[in-house]
């Protein structure tokens, strides 16, 4: 074969390298320029290693500018046409490149040599092997690592795992391990007793001489503490007197005795007992007594009910040594027995407060369940109270009972009282409905039960919550609890785990310290003045507003002198204050009624009269002028029935200021109220149009910029008295119920041989009918606007508006699932599938699927529900699961085509949960046999007819 020529490179042309790097090496001689030839010399050692390294040199060039993907594919080529020994070369060099320093060797040894590994570790070291990655957590708990452990302590598996099941063992021995009780040593040889001697058990002799043992050397305590203090209080030598109120030593034998006595008596299973302020026992001195007798201390008990407008303030101001209960109105009277056993400790509570939304014939103590005169001997309303007043001091220690609701200004409600003491056997104690305003009955005064002198002059609620903080309360309740409201939805999901008494405190504390209520918190008197004062002001055209203000007030000043030398008589709460001769107060109550109806009705008419000036008159004006902020239509709509009202309750006001002007002992008002109550009618329509003035209001303010800025402009001036459109709307309403509190304080305080007691009755029965109206109003659309957030917030929920449904209680729970329902509920252990949300209607409960969406660096969260179910009342039944070591406060619900296991967090939510669906589902089924049986009336009264005829 005849060799090529080396003139130059083959099958490369010398054009085709002008781009390139290449350079021809000079005197190399021609068997050197073959370095792009694809000839190799086989015979040539010399020229073919050298054409070798030159065609390597060249690859490499090649493959520093190939991308990944081509190196890779370059590799997988060459590992393809490669040997085995050409393989295990490259293995071995890149394990000497590439050194393996980590390996697991769960995945490198077999199973079961790291099961044998594995089973040298404790307990706690598995748990946190478990913890490293995915592939050991399932190696550490095979059931063979923690059978023998559990076998090995008596811990046998209730049932068998199925074949799918994973970590049986290990749960168990969880289980049984979180449920031990731990004894010490010495414990357990007291208990048991040691090898070298076995315990034979306490026997009841050895059990009383302990007890008298220690009875005695507590004796032997306090008695050399009295011993101590006998010494530190001594007199000087050689004085013979003994002033009033020295201890000597029969004297605090006696106390000691006395208070040893009381102790037996009030602990059964011991002597003494710790006291709750940590101190060494319960016999503390009695600051009232003079001969310096030991007694038990006992605190005030407040029960505090949600439902109380911004009971966040009141929180804030509970003075010291007041025990406060705050229970949820949505909950049972079991559910607040509980609470209240759990915050008196068994500790006596001198008297007991409460403070939750009522009238002057009822209180509303939850939120299906009000306390009235006809409701008080029902079984579960008997059993709450003779249960409450065994953690009261008897009447004869200075026991009692106070209620912060008007029940004194009625008939019926002083007949509640009085039961209510009979039936508990303490002194009962209400306000008796003298003054107007949302809760300011109870700062007024107080029933005749008051008691003590020192109680006449001061409000009993004072007892339990200091006066700034509660002034400030009764006066700007209904206000703040707007501020409130937007507070706690704020704050809610941050202090879901925290209680609802810490939450309300919290709140409390920040509007009394920053926004300093105190400070804007004025006398009654002074606030009716400036209030007269700047409206006078503004009906004026002055040009030196200052100095008419100081004349007025100078006048204003004058003419209350005046009034108090004559002997008229003052206001019902400068009275209440300031008046020391108490039967005199008792005996012209009637009097200072009147004056504070014809009071309060001057401002309520100055009030509407308002609306009328401030809104309706500039309106009407700029409309009449073609520049109109709102069309006829929409100001008939907002303002016609306020007209009415102003012109009835002027005549009305007239009338009341002519009868106060003549009042003697046999003057009338009720046929001026009976007068009134006749042109009702007009109050019905402004009640029933209410709602849609509102909502015109609303689009208006949002479809008309000019009609937004005439209220930003209009509100909360002195003109409109600082409250705003929808408040002075609001008046009405709680005018209404004003009417109702004090014709119930003047009939009781009317004789029934008086003339004026008829109409008086007559008016009183028009004004609760009209009172039940406006509740029945309010209930509607609150429940309408609750259903239709619901139907928003729920993804996928069906129409919720049918018939009279009505949102009874909400609760959040977790869905558990058994794994075999074979086992007994006993033995059964749950696991978590999700969270669910119960929502309670009258006739349904719906079930959906909850998620907790938590928002990135703060500890707040939001929770979104998806439809899951939803059961028929009369096709629901319940069934608690029994508190064991592998489930807590868990409950089924059943239906008939599936079952749902529920837990909730706490024991307290699951009872108040259960008892308002048991009460649901009676509900419920009561009115489906109502139905039936009027069903079948009908039918038989249509075949008796279809006979006849």
């Amino acid at each position: 074969m005849a060799t090529a020529p080396f003139s130059a490179p083959h099958s490369v042309k010398l054009w085709q390298l002008n781009g390139t790097d290449y350079q021809p090496q000079r005197g190399l001689g021609v068997r050197t320029e073959t370095r792009f030839s694809t000839w190799t010399p086989l015979n040539h050692q010399q020229s073919n290693l050298q054409l070798f390294e030159e065609r390597v040199t060249l690859v490499q060039r090649w493959f520093d500018l190939w991308t990944d993907s081509q190196r890779k594919h370059l590799l997988d080529s060459l590992f393809s046409r490669c040997s085995k020994s050409q393989l295990k070369f490259c293995r071995d060099r890149l394990v000497e490149m590439v050194p393996v320093t980590r390996v697991d060797f769960t995945a490198v040894l077999p199973r079961f040599l790291s099961l044998q590994i594995m089973s040298f570790l404790s307990p706690m070291d598995l748990c946190r092997t478990a913890q490293v990655s995915w592939h050991w957590r399932v190696v550490s708990e095979q059931d063979c690592l923690w059978a023998g452990r559990c076998i090995r302590r008596g811990w046998f598996l209730p049932y068998t795992p199925g074949g799918k099941e994973f970590g049986a063992w290990k749960n168990h021995y969880v289980s049984c391990v979180s449920t031990l009780d731990w004894l010490t040593p010495r414990e357990a040889s007291e208990l048991y007793g040691t090898l070298n001697r076995p315990s034979l058990g306490v026997t009841e002799e050895e059990e009383e001489r302990r007890k008298e043992k220690r009875i005695r050397q507590r004796i032997r305590d306090v008695l050399q503490e009295e011993k101590r203090s006998l010494m530190r209080n001594r007199r000087p030598w050689g004085s013979n007197t003994t002033s009033e109120g020295a201890r000597g030593p029969g004297r605090s034998k006696v106390s000691f005795w006395s208070s040893l006595t009381w102790q037996s008596k009030t602990d059964e299973s011991s002597s003494f007992s710790p006291s709750p302020d940590g101190g060494q026992g319960s016999l503390q001195k009695s600051a009232g007594t003079s001969d310096g007798a030991w007694e038990p201390s006992a605190a005030l008990l407040l029960l505090v009910s949600s439902r109380i407008p911004a009971y966040e303030l009141v929180l804030s101001g509970v003075k010291a040594g007041v025990t406060v209960v705050l229970y949820d109105h949505r909950g049972t009277l079991s559910a607040l027995l509980l609470q209240v056993e759990g915050a008196v400790s068994g500790q006596p509570a001198q008297r007991v407060g409460l403070l939750a939304p009522g009238g002057t014939e009822e209180v509303y103590l939850l939120q299906d369940c009000s306390l009235s005169e006809r409701t008080l001997l029902t079984p579960g309303h008997r059993d709450f109270w003779e249960r409450l007043c065994t953690w009261v001091l008897p009447t004869r220690e200075g026991g009692g009972m106070d209620i912060f609701c008007p029940l004194a200004a009625s008939a019926s409600g002083a007949a509640l009282l009085q039961n209510l003491s009979t039936l508990t056997c303490l002194e009962v104690r209400a306000p008796l409905g003298l003054a107007t305003g949302s809760f300011q009955n109870i700062l007024s005064e107080w029933s005749s039960g008051a008691g003590l002198e020192g109680q006449q002059r001061a409000a009993p609620a004072l007892q339990y919550v200091s006066d700034g903080v509660l002034q400030a309360w009764c006066r700007q309740a209904e206000w703040m609890e707007q501020v409130l409201e937007e507070l706690r939805r704020t704050l809610e999901s941050q202090l879901r785990q925290t209680s609802l008494q810490a939450r309300g405190r919290a709140l409390g504390h920040f509007l009394w310290e920053e926004i300093r209520l105190d400070k804007i918190c004025v006398s009654k008197e002074l606030s009716d003045a400036l209030t007269e004062g700047l409206t006078a002001l503004t009906e004026q055209e002055e040009t030196r507003p200052v100095e008419f203000l100081s004349n007025f007030l100078l006048t204003w000043r004058n003419e209350e002198t005046h009034r108090t030398n004559t002997g008229e008589d003052p206001s019902p709460a400068v009275r209440c204050v300031n008046t020391s001769d108490y039967s005199q107060i008792v005996l012209d109550r009637r009097h200072s009624v009147v004056q504070e109806l014809h009071h309060s009705e001057c401002l309520y008419v100055r009030r509407l009269s308002s609306i009328l000036k401030v809104y309706q008159e500039p309106l009407s004006a700029a409309l009449n002028s073609n520049r109109a902020i709102l069309s006829y239509t929409d100001i008939q709509i907002i303002f016609s029935p306020v007209t009415g009202l102003v012109q009835l309750n002027r005549v009305f006001q007239a009338d009341l200021q002519v009868r106060l002007q003549q009042w003697g002992v046999e003057q009338c008002v009720g046929d001026v109220f009976v007068k009134f109550c006749s042109n009702l009618s007009i109050y019905t329509n402004y009640l029933n149009n209410y709602s849609t003035a509102l909502r015109t209001i609303d689009k208006c303010r949002e479809a008309k910029p000019a009609f937004r800025a005439f209220l930003k402009r209009m509100d909360r001036t002195l003109s409109s008295h600082m409250l705003s459109l929808q408040e002075l709307l609001l008046c009405p309403a709680w005018r209404i119920q004003e009417y109702v509190t004090l014709l119930q304080a003047l009939c009781v305080n009317t004789q029934p041989h008086h003339p004026d007691h008829a109409h008086l009755s007559s008016a009183l029965n028009t004004m609760q009918e009209l009172r039940l109206f406006i509740q029945k109003l309010k209930r509607n659309l609150e429940a309408d606007r609750v259903l239709e957030e619901m139907q928003q917030m729920v993804l996928g929920c069906p129409s919720l508006r049918e018939g009279s449904r009505r949102l009874v209680i909400t609760q959040e729970a977790t869905l558990l699932r058994c794994p075999d329902g074979q086992i007994p509920d006993s033995l059964k252990i749950y696991e978590q599938v999700g969270d669910v949300g119960l929502f309670l209607f009258n006739d349904a409960l719906m079930l959906t699927r909850r998620k907790v969406h938590h928002t990135p660096f703060t500890v707040s969260h939001r929770s979104t529900h998806t439809f899951l179910a939803s059961v028929a009342l009369t096709s629901l039944s319940i069934r608690e699961i029994t508190h064991t070591r592998y489930v807590h406060h868990a409950f089924i619900l059943e239906s008939p085509s599936r079952s749902w296991v529920c837990a909730t967090e706490r024991g307290g939510e699951r009872e108040c949960f259960l008892s308002a669906l048991r009460l649901a589902v009676k509900s419920a089924l009561r009115r489906t046999s109502v139905k039936v049986d009027t069903d079948k009336r009908r039918t038989l009264v249509t075949d008796a007819n279809e006979r006849i005829l």
